[in-house]
């Protein structure tokens, strides 16, 4: 496998932000997330749960509702502003203020022609959704209070909201109250104690189900506003629901990270009538549970930990399959940081602020295993803040370390850095003007360029003079997509860069003429990681499927070992993985290893040894360590794992042949927070 002198970066103190909304979208199988810092990721449930795209954030932006309308996704929050969403290039499309207030809740009819919005002041409006933005239409009769969660009969005509103390049934067309529905308070609970009506559910036969801050789950008859059962599930606070899409399974998030199931089945064996029991409890989150979406198979859930965790319901799947396996998915699922590794120094980004850092220096002298004495210290060298409240999305250090670029949803920005005694950084202020914003940003292994992902898979070329932009040239592909690239992957020989998008396609460019070489068969599933090899020009892929690709830039096609992997296909614990490769380098020193790294392990591939059979010992490192050299070949195989690693975030190899591995910290993230939080949210 061979042995590389490795920096482990530990350092890099990445915090992603809390899980405050989800929905579900059952036709295109995506899944939103709302964060704490205002911004949106799309996971795509039927891809292995990969994470698509990523709108990032913004320092004012408070969300506290997500939803989809057909393909389109909108949020609110407590701006008091309803945003609809690019997700061709990744922004937000428009902000229209409801002008009612925070704005606590947000749901959009069956149709996908109405949004309704429960705000501050006690309205719910109504907003009709058109070709090109939304346009208020009417409130619905004004209550007293805030309205904090909304749930549109399938049908259209009738509106659930949950408020203090209390759920009013609003008919659509009138605007008026059906009925009152009074919510208690619990046993032994104090008079003057307000019960929050976190979560409503309206069901096709007129059934509401609400969870609410007493730590009750209450079915109400929604035609003659009685109460028909109550469960009692938690001591705290009930905080979101979550129905199936037919309506036989609930779910209910619970402060105390805890989620409760419901079924809607007969509770005895002889008994024929049907009613809402509960039997299941799952423990997977530390704190609030801000989050569910209940898909055909599993319950997917998100909170205040950070953590998103798909759930399978094994009555909807096959037993001691990869679907039947509880899965806490890792994010980003690309890599963050940038390395000049001309220079050994790393880029971390964060959504404020940029951080530069030279990597330190060791004893080089000691065995293979050794931990190695460091008789340099890591340096941060500038820390620089953004301009603006928007939060950066991709930023990029150039190889020879003299270039950083960073950018937000409406800005691009570039750096020339020098280095003397000190470090000293200029603004380039003559970018072209197209260049307003950047999905992805990448240099060329010479420094010389900058390559910047733009609308509608669009790539923009712009050329470095020694200490400005010369001049730039677009690159547009040919089939008319209009799905943001994700991956940008430029050459050591500075002559083809690989541009992927969430469409699954693959454009090579070659950078000489500046035009379109060719494009990569197109597969079902969506790259996660991309790479040409220095050397034989061969490109490798990876996709969220884990299944791997080589095509050759030369001949256009896939080359003889690629197609001998997919003849044999991957080893099963391979394909059983439910993390993504999010980045691939290689070797100089020996062209047949392609070395590979998901969260939680790294992986050489050698492509001069025979790939693993099914029934060879997949992680065979350690036994293969104890045995005799004769004996060790004949049971070696092409994949080299090695899994004592913690989150791994990125990996490269230097110039000197040094492999510098970032790992995430472990980090207690909520330890800090009391639970319930939510019991607070409204004096803040």
């Amino acid at each position: 496998m061979g042995e590389f002198r490795t920096h482990r970066v530990r350092f890099f103190d990445y915090m992603p932000s809390a899980i405050t909304a989800m929905a579900y979208n059952h036709d295109t199988e995506r899944v939103a997330l709302a964060r704490a810092s205002g911004a949106v990721d799309v996971f795509n449930a039927a891809d292995n749960y990969f994470q698509e795209k990523v709108i990032p954030g913004q320092d004012s932006r408070a969300i506290e509702a997500v939803c989809w309308a057909g393909e389109r996704l909108f949020s609110a929050g407590l701006n008091g502003e309803i945003t609809e969403y690019d997700l061709q290039n990744l922004k937000p499309k428009y902000k229209v203020e409801a002008y009612g207030g925070p704005i606590w809740a947000l749901s959009s009819n069956s149709q996908g022609n109405l949004l309704a919005v429960g705000c501050e002041d006690g309205t719910v409006k109504l907003f009709e959704i058109l070709e090109h933005g939304i346009q208020f239409q009417r409130n619905l009769d004004r209550q007293k209070g805030r309205i904090i969660s909304l749930s549109w009969h399938p049908s259209g005509s009738q509106i659930a909201a949950g408020m203090m103390d209390m759920i009013r049934i609003f008919n659509v067309e009138t605007g008026h109250t059906l009925h009152r529905l009074l919510v208690d308070r619990g046993v032994g609970a104090s008079k003057s104690r307000e019960v929050v009506v976190w979560s409503v559910a309206f069901l096709t036969d007129h059934t509401i189900v609400s969870g609410d801050s007493a730590g009750k789950v209450q079915i109400w008859d929604g035609l003659t506003g009685m109460l028909i059962r109550t469960h009692l599930v938690t001591k705290w606070d009930v905080l979101v629901l979550s129905v199936s899409q037919d309506e036989s399974s609930l779910v209910a998030g619970t402060s105390e990270g805890t989620v409760v199931q419901f079924q809607f089945i007969s509770p005895t064996v002889d008994q024929q009538d049907k009613d809402w029991v509960r039997t299941r409890t799952f423990k997977n989150h530390t704190h609030d549970v801000r989050a569910l979406a209940h898909t055909n198979i599993a319950v997917v859930s998100g909170g205040m930990d950070t953590q998103f965790v798909v759930r399978p319901l094994l009555e909807k799947v096959e037993k001691n399959t990869q679907e039947s396996a509880l899965r806490k998915i890792t994010f980003p699922h690309r890599p963050l940081v940038s390395c000049a590794k001309k220079a050994g120094m790393l880029l971390f980004p964060f959504p404020d602020h940029l951080e530069l850092w030279r990597l330190g220096e060791s004893d080089r002298h000691g065995e293979p295993g050794d931990s190695l004495l460091v008789k340099r210290k890591p340096e941060k060298l500038i820390q620089l803040q953004r301009k603006g409240e928007e939060h950066i999305c991709c930023s990029a250090l150039s190889p020879c370390g003299g270039w950083l670029a960073y950018s937000t949803v409406s800005s691009v920005r570039l750096y020339r850095l020098q280095y003397n005694n000190s470090v000293s950084i200029k603004k380039v202020s003559n970018l072209p003007k197209v260049l307003h914003s950047a999905l992805q940003l990448c240099f060329s292994s010479d420094s010389s360029r900058l390559f910047a992902s733009t609308s509608q898979s669009s790539v923009i070329v712009v050329d470095l003079g020694h200490s400005e932009c010369k001049s730039f040239h677009t690159l547009k592909p040919k089939s008319g997509t209009r799905q943001p690239t994700h991956l940008l992957f430029a050459s050591e020989d500075s002559r083809w860069l690989a541009a992927a998008n969430t469409d699954c396609e693959i454009r090579i460019y070659n950078l000489h003429t500046l035009k379109l070489h060719c494009t990569v068969p197109v597969y079902s599933s969506c790259p996660t990681a991309i790479a040409i090899h220095p050397t034989t020009s061969n490109l490798v892929i990876v996709h969220a499927d884990q299944q791997i690709f080589e095509f050759s830039l030369v001949q256009k096609q896939y080359t003889d070992w690629s197609r001998k992997l997919q003849m044999q296909g991957l080893h099963p614990l391979w394909l059983e993985r439910d993390t993504p490769v999010t980045q691939i380098t290689f070797n100089p020193q020996n062209p047949n290893h392609i070395i590979m790294h998901d969260a939680y392990m790294l992986c050489i591939i050698d492509q001069s040894l025979p790939l693993p059979e099914v029934k060879t010992r997949f992680y065979n490192q350690m036994m293969l360590k104890s045995l005799p050299e004769a004996e060790r070949t004949r049971h070696s195989h092409a994949f080299k794992m090695c899994k004592n690693f913690q989150h791994v975030m990125f990996v490269n190899l230097l110039e000197d042949q040094s492999l510098v591995v970032v790992e995430r910290p472990l980090l207690d993230i909520c330890s800090h927070l009391p639970a319930p939080i939510r019991q607070k949210k409204f004096a803040t």
